[in-house]
């Protein structure tokens, strides 16, 4: 895997994306692929109220992250749009950020990062427009101390980087010392 994005290469060197445009948020690292069972379990998480894997899905991730862990002090998961969240009832990125804290003896900060616009959904843009449509999209929560911290942000699926970046540069901007994220999966 590429040692800054995470994303499947051939070798463990720097992949052709990181090259050219490197995220600053880095490294990131996921548990999985995004294929297969692992898919279909992220899809009834997301999409259709499947709450029950969220415990299972948190121990796989605590094993991937005692195999090739992050700096980190504190884990920050990735804010849905409070109308998004009212309407499916939960944020799955909260409900693994939980899990997986427990799972590493970890604290987690759920309302750290606020989603200030209700941005589209990334699933069907390219590259370009996932950054355009995310940035700026993020801020700290007021009141909310992070100078100097090591912080991990925590979603379910990795797949340009587009939201993690955007993230980080709320968290960089309130004066945090590193920002890396884990996801469930990656995008291959």
């Amino acid at each position: 895997m590429c040692p800054r994005c995470g994303r499947p290469t051939p070798e463990a060197a720097i992949c052709a994306t990181c090259q050219h445009q490197p995220l600053m948020v880095a490294p990131i690292r996921s548990a999985f692929l995004f294929e297969g069972a692992l898919r279909q379990a992220v899809h009834a998480l997301k999409y259709r109220g499947g709450r029950s894997v969220v415990e299972l899905l948190a121990l796989r991730m605590a094993e991937a992250w005692s195999q090739n862990p992050l700096p980190s002090e504190l884990l920050i998961p990735i804010p849905l749009h409070p109308e998004r969240e009212v309407r499916r009832g939960y944020n799955q990125a909260a409900l693994l950020a939980r899990a997986l804290g427990r799972c590493l003896d970890l604290p987690v900060a759920s309302r750290a990062l606020v989603r200030t616009r209700n941005t589209a959904s990334q699933t069907q843009l390219n590259r370009a427009e996932r950054r355009d449509n995310v940035t700026g999209a993020f801020v700290v929560q007021k009141g909310v101390e992070l100078a100097g911290r090591r912080v991990t942000l925590v979603d379910d699926v990795a797949t340009t980087g587009a939201t993690l970046e955007a993230c980080a540069a709320a968290l960089w901007a309130e004066g945090t010392e590193t920002v890396n994220a884990f996801t469930l999966a990656r995008a291959p």
